[in-house]
């Protein structure tokens, strides 16, 4: 072999048996052929059906002799078996692949491998910005929402000339469910008060009134006493640790043309300043203020936090189009903390914030399309997208559109409003995934990252139900 040799596999030394169904078959055998050298001996077995997703647990017994020569089978990703119920039978390691063979390199180690994301090391405050206008009940509500988006810090945002005769009832009632509790105010008696009602921060104190933090076992947050003033900052943090105070320095961040870039500069020379102080940086102002979607500027900011080790963020939810932003800062934080601690670009770890484009939007080349419906014998639909547009085909039928609205004339599906319904969706979603650079994959929803998420892991030792466009046209002829 030349060169390098390929990046260890995780199946390194082991035989593996792919199986596959007909119209698969080819692009397998393509796609594991152009890897070149392996570390692992494979073989491919066609099951004798035509799409691999149709495999079924008992087919699989059924045309596959035992004792079977291998340490391990791979069925397709789609595939609805039980996996340990095939590993009694056959006496092997059984393994479900990727959904798509074009993402098979990867799955065998030719890509990082799966990256650890339960890890992380900076903590969101989110903050309920009107939480003396809502009621005790809705405050509590709220809070449980934002813990289960990923908060690890409940704030409490207090209203200017807007009273908040509930205040400790409020911190009292979030600990009660386990939170924990910062109240951030600018009237110095609301700071006193949520000290003392057992608040776990305060935001925002400075150098003149750092005294606060002595009502109550609270972390103080330090910011500057006028704004852009690093050294009221820094002469706040010296006069915390003077006393012997745990606290949280910040800087503040400010939006874009209204001092944004010096604030930057302020939090690398806080940093440098103080390499070992605890930091925050409010990304509110950037993802609020700023009409672009969300995801991507917190990738970027958590990308400056993770470099200077910063390792509190409060995050602020107002505008309709930051609807998201915990659930984002919770995956950026462990990307980021994923990548820095492999000396890596934050790339490939997870496409939970690429909500728009997708890194891999093309599951088959034109090529590819072009030799699966040549293949096709039978009259039903099939849609895909490559780059070079929406592919429609079934048999003796091989369309290429950029919009759905051009299949309308080739469609054969008079008579038929349950199949016209379910061809038209889903053209209209491969337009979608075409336009935008998504992956797409018929019958199955686009993905959005955590713009759109899931309701749990999918079970796949079980057939997808029924649709309602399939279920009305059970009487009629063929399938979609």
């Amino acid at each position: 072999m030349n060169g390098a040799p390929p990046p260890a596999s995780p199946f390194t030394g082991q035989r593996l048996l792919f199986l596959t169904g007909r119209l698969a078959l080819p692009r397998l055998e393509r796609v594991l052929a152009e890897m070149g050298p392996t570390d692992f001996h494979f073989s491919i077995r066609d099951m004798g059906v035509k799409v691999a997703a149709l495999l079924t647990g008992d087919i699989i017994r059924r045309r596959l002799e035992l004792p079977v020569d291998t340490d391990r089978i791979v069925v397709p990703g789609r595939c609805r078996a039980d996996l340990e119920s095939l590993e009694r039978h056959f006496g092997v390691a059984v393994t479900r692949g990727p959904d798509e063979v074009a993402d098979l390199p990867q799955f065998l180690g030719r890509g990082r491998k799966a990256a650890d994301l339960s890890r992380h090391d900076m903590r969101i405050f989110a903050e309920i910005v009107d939480a003396s206008a809502l009621s005790l009940p809705a405050i509590v509500e709220r809070a449980r929402a934002m813990a289960l988006s990923g908060a690890d810090v409940i704030d409490l945002g207090c209203l200017p000339d807007t009273p908040f005769p509930h205040l400790e009832d409020a911190v009292h009632a979030l600990k009660a469910e386990g939170l924990a509790v910062s109240v951030d105010s600018a009237n110095r008696g609301e700071l006193v008060r949520a000290a003392r009602a057992g608040a776990d921060f305060l935001l925002s104190l400075t150098e003149h009134t750092l005294d606060i933090a002595q009502e109550g076992d609270c972390i103080p947050i330090l910011v500057p006493a006028e704004p852009r003033d690093l050294g009221s900052l820094l002469r706040a943090v010296d006069a915390a640790t003077d006393r012997g105070l745990s606290f949280i320095a910040d800087p503040v961040l400010d939006p874009i043309h209204f001092g944004f870039t010096d604030s930057l500069a302020r939090y690398h020379a806080l940093r440098a300043a103080r390499p070992h102080i605890d930091i925050m940086m409010g990304t509110g102002n950037l993802t609020e203020l700023t009409e672009a979607d969300s995801s991507g500027i917190t990738a970027l900011l958590l990308g400056i936090a993770s470099e200077l080790f910063v390792r509190n963020l409060l995050v602020v939810h107002v505008s309709a189009h930051t609807r998201r932003t915990i659930e984002e800062h919770d995956i950026a934080r462990r990307i980021m903390h994923a990548a820095r601690a492999d000396n890596a670009l934050p790339r490939g770890y997870s496409p939970a914030l690429s909500q728009v484009h997708d890194l891999r939007p093309v599951a088959n080349s034109a090529a590819d399309i072009a030799e699966q419906a040549a293949a096709v014998r039978d009259r039903n639909y099939r849609i895909e997208v490559a780059e070079d547009g929406i592919h429609l085909f079934t048999r003796g039928q091989h369309a290429v559109h950029g919009d759905a609205f051009s299949f309308y004339p080739l469609l054969d599906v008079a008579g038929d409003p349950a199949h016209a319904f379910y061809l038209g969706a889903e053209l209209q979603k491969a337009e979608i995934a075409f336009r935008l650079g998504k992956r797409f994959a018929q019958d199955e929803p686009l993905r959005f990252g955590v713009a759109t998420p899931e309701a749990g892991d999918e079970d796949r030792t079980r057939l997808a139900e029924a649709g309602h466009t399939l279920k009305a046209r059970r009487d009629g002829a063929g399938e979609p």
